[in-house]
């Protein structure tokens, strides 16, 4: 029987030189060029399961890029898990499309990587090995440290990402689960539900409203001065709007960051040890063309969230958010009249008013719960977190006690199935 492990995420900067910056970058490179041909057979072939496509996809990589044995087999391995993911959504009625390897960034495990206990790191490339050191705090008793110096946590696969410049590891640790713990499984966690939208950037389902106003009008003000740069034409316009859009992304990524440290803060203040998002994929789908900047600071976003909680401990899942902006979550009708506005939601089975964000967030954290509880019964203890108390499918609304802390509404009184 496969061991269940817990897993944490430690994300430490490189110091590295302009030479060892270069063959990181041609290794990613390689890297990506090998999980494309890797998905390509898979596409091709209709194989997904990692010792089938390594069997008949392993050479081509080693003929046809530079990377050394282990990252060809790892690349494999991140092509088949890219396949297996595209024919769950084929299988869930959704349109798919052969896999695309863009994102720069690369794994390693522990044949490819070695840490070591001054600090450093040594990592597989194309070439020879590049040997760097980690940026790590002052303090012995740091977060990073916390996982290096313990004998509990085991380095995992970990993933490497060039970032404005510089090189980020983000350490991957684990360690078994111990049956006799209280780690959360999915049947009997607390679970935060977090829409994504523009108008506000991300809703809560304890009504955290986060607004996409400064992001939104500090683009729109960007975009203006760019058209305006664009028409002047010289060298010096290039410059100056180099410089400025390095400035928006500055000034973007720090609000995304604010955004994403309140909604951890907001589940660990709730008590909830999961976080619900919308699977990015749908995301993208359903918003109009032209809004790459929103698609990117979604993107971002989620990966700041996600880093941030399992630094708390708190997991991250997706969830399909099909008619979520649309189902009562009060009591599970679904109709497009009920969406009377982009902000309104007013149900037309139950009378039930609320705001549309908050009423679709509610939604994906109740999606995350019942993807806890067990068939065919649906049983299980999962709950949603609200303001004013949680709900558990079947089992209805239970009202936060005043010993909990936080200060109870009777504005959820969900009735949700």
């Amino acid at each position: 029987m496969a061991t269940d492990y817990q897993r944490r995420t430690a994300i430490t900067r490189l110091d590295v030189s302009a030479k060892q910056s270069t063959l990181l970058s041609e290794t990613i490179a390689e890297w990506l060029k090998g999980c494309q041909l890797a998905a390509d057979i898979g596409w091709r072939n209709e194989v997904r399961s990692k010792s089938d496509l390594q069997s008949i996809a392993y050479d081509e990589i080693r003929e046809n890029t530079d990377l050394k044995s282990q990252h060809a087999i790892l690349g494999v391995h991140q092509a088949a898990d890219a396949l297996s993911s595209v024919a769950e959504r084929r299988e869930s009625g959704h349109e798919v499309s052969k896999p695309v390897f863009s994102s720069r960034s690369m794994q390693f495990d522990e044949r490819t990587m070695t840490v070591f206990d001054d600090g450093e790191v040594s990592l597989s490339t194309v070439s020879n090995r590049v040997r760097c050191k980690l940026r790590l705090p002052s303090e012995t008793d740091g977060y990073q440290q916390k996982f290096l110096n313990s004998d509990e946590w085991e380095l995992a696969t970990s993933t490497l990402k060039p970032r404005g410049g510089e090189y980020y590891l983000h350490l991957g640790f684990r360690k078994p689960i111990d049956e006799s713990s209280e780690e959360p499984t999915p049947e009997n966690r607390t679970v935060l539900g977090v829409d994504l939208g523009i108008e506000n950037i991300a809703v809560t389902s304890t009504a955290h409203f986060e607004s996409g106003n400064r992001l939104r009008a500090k683009h729109r003000q960007f975009e203006r001065i760019r058209g305006d740069i664009q028409r002047t034409g010289t060298r010096s316009a290039h410059l100056t709007l180099e410089q400025r859009e390095r400035r928006e992304k500055r000034y973007t990524r720090d609000e995304l960051h604010k955004i994403s440290r309140a909604i951890v803060e907001e589940a660990s203040s709730y008590g909830c040890n999961c976080i619900a998002l919308e699977d990015l994929e749908y995301i993208r789908e359903s918003l109009p063309s032209g809004k790459e900047f929103h698609q990117w600071a979604h993107r971002k976003l989620v990966e700041f969230i996600e880093y941030k909680a399992n630094e708390e401990g708190i997991s991250v899942v997706f969830v399909d958010p099909a008619y979520t902006s649309r189902q009562c979550s009060e009591c599970g009708h679904e109709a497009a009249k009920n969406r009377k506005t982009r902000q309104h939601f007013h149900c037309q089975n139950c009378g039930s008013k609320a705001n549309a964000d908050y009423n679709a967030a509610k939604n994906v954290g109740l999606a995350a719960v019942r993807c806890g509880q067990q068939p065919p019964q649906r049983t299980g203890h999962g709950q949603l977190a609200l303001k004013s108390g949680t709900v558990t499918p079947n089992e209805g609304f239970t009202p936060y006690t005043p010993s909990a802390g936080i200060e109870a509404e009777d504005t959820d009184k969900s009735r949700c199935s």
